[in-house]
């Protein structure tokens, strides 16, 4: 049975000023593992394109859980990729719950939504 649904889109630009403004956005967004993912990749526009992606899926997954972020924080959930390269989110208090996931960038935005299931 579904639980929950959310959607986020995020401007690409936003995101690409956040991380050239503020440091410590990227500490404050993504988890470890996901930084680690961020370092392999060198094209600015794809390092833009990952942040962005992992920050709707994360607003994406509040709003399916109905916590908005504050609850959650963006480092309690963490958008990984599967063996074949498909994101995959885990959360923090959510161990229970089928998550769905799916990122898709376009030129200006990218997209995030999140479907919670219960197992």
């Amino acid at each position: 049975m579904i639980k929950g649904i959310g959607l986020d889109i995020v401007e690409l630009d936003r995101i690409n000023k956040s991380i050239k403004r503020n440091e410590r956005f990227l500490q404050r967004i993504l988890t470890e593992e996901e930084r680690g993912i961020l370092a392999d990749l060198h094209q600015e526009a794809r390092r833009v394109e990952f942040v962005a992606g992992r920050f709707a899926a994360k607003e994406a997954f509040s709003k399916a859980a109905g916590t908005g972020i504050g609850k959650l924080s963006f480092r309690h959930i963490n958008v990984l990729k599967n063996d074949q390269g498909a994101p995959i989110l885990f959360a923090e208090g959510y161990e229970d719950t089928r998550i769905w996931v799916s990122i898709t960038h376009g030129k200006d935005h990218a997209i995030a939504q999140v479907i919670l299931e219960e197992k």
